[in-house]
């Protein structure tokens, strides 16, 4: 039996429309991050979920909790599910970064994943924090459902190390929208699947079934007896 983790963003923020850098300040969720929340924990309310995760920042527990009531779990929060730090960033713009600090601006957005700025974290640390915890949820919790909920960098950095794709591009390559819907499937904490990417179909009043836990399909490890 595998093990389904519902990896979740939080839902908007006060400053989620400002475009700012605000992975480790902690921004309070806008009225609209909490619809997307509610919404969302309508979709999932009857799944079977054994447990709650989130990152400890106010935005991502808040989301956690609306999402965790229908199921009367506590939410347990994990210190390295939390946001990339940008440093001196934290708080400006983008423009406002391009323009005070050109020479580092240019160098993250060549390579956000070695890259960082003065008194941030590189991706590669985030991963290196974050990984081992969600592996140990993981390995916890067999053939159960699990909800994690974390934030857009440190998902795309987490997806990209599961799924092995090329982490220097996360950024290009991977999109997190508040309150989105990942679903990853674990044969055992080594082999996982994308089921789910970035769905905000809840968003509207119909939204969309939960896809069901891939059998046979692909490659020989997920079918029952096979290998990788």
């Amino acid at each position: 039996m595998s093990t389904r983790l519902f990896l979740i963003r939080h839902g908007a923020t006060v400053l989620t429309r400002e475009d700012r850098f605000a992975g480790a300040t902690d921004v309070p969720l806008s009225d609209e991050g909490r619809e997307q929340a509610r919404r969302l924990a309508s979709r999932l309310a009857r799944e079977r979920i054994a447990a709650v995760f989130a990152s400890p920042l106010g935005r991502t527990v808040e989301t956690a909790r609306i999402l965790a009531e229908p199921h009367g779990l506590e939410v347990q929060t994990r210190p390295g599910l939390r946001e990339i730090s940008h440093g001196r960033w934290e708080q400006m713009t983008r423009g406002e970064v391009e323009e005070k600090f050109p020479e580092e601006a240019a160098a993250w957005n060549e390579d956000p994943y070695t890259f960082a700025p003065l008194e941030g974290e590189s991706g590669l640390a985030v991963t290196a924090r974050a990984l081992p915890v969600l592996i140990d949820i993981v390995r916890e919790h067999p053939s159960a459902n699990i909800l994690v909920v974390s934030h857009k960098a440190t998902i795309r950095l987490l997806l990209s190390s599961i799924l092995g794709f090329d982490p220097r591009r996360y950024r290009d390559n991977l999109d997190q929208n508040p309150a989105a819907l990942n679903i990853v499937d674990f044969k055992d904490p080594v082999h996982a699947r994308l089921t789910l990417f970035n769905d905000t179909s809840h968003y509207s009043e119909s939204g969309h079934a939960i896809p069901d836990v891939p059998a046979g399909r692909l490659s020989n490890w997920w079918s029952p007896g096979g290998r990788a």
